[in-house]
């Protein structure tokens, strides 16, 4: 299945990482987080993984300092999948963020 990125299944606060410019996701989590979610997954694959650490990161300490986030949970998987007669190993990593309290 493929990966779909920036989409949220069901709202469930969760920014998807893909292809397009780092603050586009930063936008989408300081928007989840000022409009009331308590907290927020930031959530990629692959090569991906560095952008959604840069994504947590720049939302925490540079666009809402104010709010303290933290980082609650980082969860690491591998997906594995078949494509073409070969079984395709992806890393994955959920980081979940936070208001404090």
């Amino acid at each position: 299945m493929p990966h779909q990125p920036n989409q949220s299944p069901k709202n469930d606060n969760s920014v998807f990482i893909g292809n397009k410019p780092i603050m586009n996701y930063v936008t989408s989590a300081v928007i989840q987080l000022k409009n009331g979610s308590p907290e927020i997954t930031i959530k990629a694959r692959g090569k991906f993984i560095s952008k959604a650490v840069d994504v947590a990161e720049i939302t925490r300490k540079r666009f809402l300092k104010e709010l303290n986030l933290q980082v609650n949970d980082i969860q690491i998987d591998t997906e594995e999948y078949q494509q073409n007669d070969k079984e395709i190993k992806v890393s994955t990593i959920d980081i979940t963020i936070s208001k404090s309290n």
